[in-house]
């Protein structure tokens, strides 16, 4: 299975390589999202990429396009959205692209590499999902509309009960003394 998140980037290593743009679909390789709302593996993503040479290093400015599955926090619908994220990342072909003292210091903050020649974004956008996405997301944060308080549950799970007839659970140990 070819991933939509590689591309072969051979010919933007050489000295006479000039900017282009790329397009590439496919499912995705696996789950990349959070746990109420992700893109799911098997999803049909779309990837309009901008690659520019830097020398030793390509420049990648991408946006994906994918379905989002997952469920609202509020009214618990389901949610199916088709969603853009915005990619920009640096992946260098060797060590030398990034030199200095304060790379040398900290190589966490090295570029990703390309391996042979090809990069994979799929660790950048994973980030950039995982950054940008609600922890909760909802109905209206989606523009699929708002929740529908009929078939929202109540805050402690429990629909339809009178809530003035039951203890508070913060005295319910004192029944005992009764």
């Amino acid at each position: 299975m070819n991933s939509p998140f590689v591309f072969d980037v051979a010919a933007l290593l050489r000295s006479s390589a000039t900017p282009t743009q790329r397009t590439q679909t496919g499912p995705s390789p696996l789950r990349i999202g959070l746990p109420l709302v992700a893109i799911d593996e098997g999803a049909d993503v779309t990837v309009d990429a901008f690659l520019s040479p830097l020398g030793d290093a390509v420049l990648v400015d991408a946006t994906v396009t994918a379905p989002l599955m997952g469920e609202c926090a509020r009214c618990l619908r389901p949610l199916d959205v088709e969603h853009s994220f915005h990619v920009n990342e640096v992946f260098a072909a060797s060590d030398d692209f990034v030199s200095g003292d304060a790379a040398d210091d900290d190589a966490d903050e090295n570029p990703p590499r390309i391996e042979g020649t090809e990069l994979d974004i799929q660790q950048a956008l994973t980030d950039v999902v995982g950054l940008n996405l609600p922890f909760s997301p909802t109905c209206d944060y989606f523009g699929i509309g708002e929740c529908d308080s009929e078939h929202t549950p109540e805050p402690d799970g429990v629909s339809g009960e009178d809530e003035k007839n039951l203890p508070d659970p913060r005295w319910a140990g004192l029944e005992k003394f009764r």
